[in-house]
């Protein structure tokens, strides 16, 4: 309970996350005209503060230079500094340039960035400088002097983004997807664990858990792991107690079933025979025998994931097959045998053998004249195919519901068949033990087909 007042942990995480990314960009691209203001905007340096005292005082040892002649200013550049040529600019009261009459946009920029610093600066553009004011008088008059040196200097690396503003924009927008993908994948691999868990417990594989990584993790996906295992350990627990109550009742079944069985044999030497004897001892035949197959099922269901090797299929299925083929000559009919000497899977002999064993005197005990059993690889699994010529399943959602314990159909195939619904049960408990998959198709114009696909490795 004290839980619910705390806000959600995940909800916090993807809030942070996304506020954090989106800021973090919006921080970036912000500061980038800052940051090139910081490094483009500086004091002036001595040197061109020296030359800009220097072409001043010139200028007041001669007047008449900021005096027009022939209705202009007949000086602009100098060579200083290096030989290399500088140009000044000579304003007036006015703010106007006297000394000529092109002025570059740069140079006005300058001037604005200048008399906003309200001290001499120095500006660094692509390829020169910019500097200035020096303001000194003149007979009287005020006047200001800019400098532009022409200069090839480093520039940082984050200036680049500053002056493309569609590539940075771009930019931005990749290394937010990037950031939030990461963000996606923090969240969806545990959640993707998670489902594979439950996807295998769903097929019947009650040992799988989540794993630890999962389990580990603080927030809800880690709580859900972890109520996950929890719920799984309990489910394979009341699994696994209800297979061995149905085991132990089977063998405590046994002990008066043969004491039954043994009365009737000293009563029939004693010459005690009548008709009731007889239909007793066929019941308890009946009943044997039903014990027997319950207790086949209860094992195929407690050993689902017993240790597998690699075996041929053939040699697996080879006493059986032969078994199988001697009851079917027996009964006229004909066995079809399709399995290639060198397919090998991962088989556990007993569980397997014993799930064929019961396909196939089904399909002999309903079939007309032929059965088929074939098996050959595809993809990455191994398909096998027990085939009949009978009456096949008249109502087709029985097809699925055959491999239930103790279910009967009610069609012609099962009227008159005996036994209990449990062949086919036992089959598929074999079948999930490795893994497979195993569903009945009725096959035209009659007959069926039940497919078993089991994994290659």
């Amino acid at each position: 309970m004290k839980f619910q007042s705390l806000p959600n942990r995940i909800f916090i995480k993807l809030l942070l996350s996304f506020w954090l990314c989106s800021s973090l960009i919006i921080a970036i691209v912000g500061l980038l005209p800052l940051l090139q203001q910081n490094h483009t905007e500086n004091e002036i340096g001595p040197k061109l503060d020296a030359l800009l005292v220097r072409v001043a005082q010139h200028i007041q040892k001669k007047p008449e230079l900021v005096k027009p002649h022939d209705g202009r200013h007949r000086w602009h550049r100098i060579k200083e500094i290096g030989n290399r040529p500088v140009r000044f600019y000579l304003v007036d009261e006015q703010g106007q340039v006297i000394n000529t009459e092109r002025v570059p946009r740069e140079m006005r920029r300058f001037m604005l960035l200048a008399e906003d610093a309200g001290r001499p600066i120095s500006h660094n553009f692509k390829n020169e400088i910019l500097f200035g004011p020096h303001e000194f008088a003149v007979e009287g008059h005020k006047y200001s002097l800019y400098g532009r040196l022409a200069e090839m200097h480093p520039r940082p690396w984050f200036l680049f983004f500053a002056d493309n503003i569609v590539f940075t924009l771009i930019l931005a927008i990749v290394l937010s997807g990037l950031l939030c993908g990461i963000l996606a994948w923090h969240l969806g691999k545990p959640l993707r664990s998670l489902k594979q868990s439950v996807e295998a417990v769903a097929k019947g594989d009650l040992s799988h858990r989540a794993d630890k990584s999962t389990t580990k993790r603080s927030d809800e996906i880690g709580q859900l792991a972890v109520a996950f295992n929890a719920m799984a350990g309990s489910i394979q627990s009341m699994v696994c107690s209800q297979q061995r109550l149905i085991s132990d009742i089977s063998h405590e079944l046994r002990t008066p079933l043969t004491r039954l069985q043994l009365a009737l044999a000293v009563a029939r030497k004693k010459g005690q025979e009548s008709s009731e004897l007889e239909r007793i001892s066929y019941e308890s035949e009946q009943l044997k025998a039903m014990i027997d197959e319950l207790l086949e099922l209860s094992r195929a269901k407690l050993h689902l994931h017993e240790s597998k090797h690699n075996l041929s299929l053939s040699e697996t299925l080879g006493q059986v097959l032969d078994d199988v083929e001697y009851e079917a000559e027996q009964k006229g009919k004909k066995l079809f045998i399709e399995i290639d000497d060198q397919l090998t899977l991962p088989i556990a002999p007993r569980p397997l053998t014993r799930a064929i064993e019961n396909l196939l005197r089904n399909a002999i005990r309903h079939a007309q004249t032929e059965i088929t059993i074939r098996a050959l690889p595809k993809d990455n699994e191994v398909v096998i195919q027990v085939i009949d010529d009978g009456p096949g399943i008249e109502v087709e959602t029985d097809l699925q519901a055959i491999f239930d314990p103790f279910y009967r159909p009610q069609s012609a195939r099962e009227r008159e068949s005996g036994g209990w619904g449990l062949g086919l049960a036992i089959a598929k408990a074999a079948i999930d033990s490795h893994q497979g998959e195993i569903v009945a198709t009725n096959v035209e114009p009659h007959g069926l087909n039940v497919t078993i696909r089991l994994p290659a490795a």
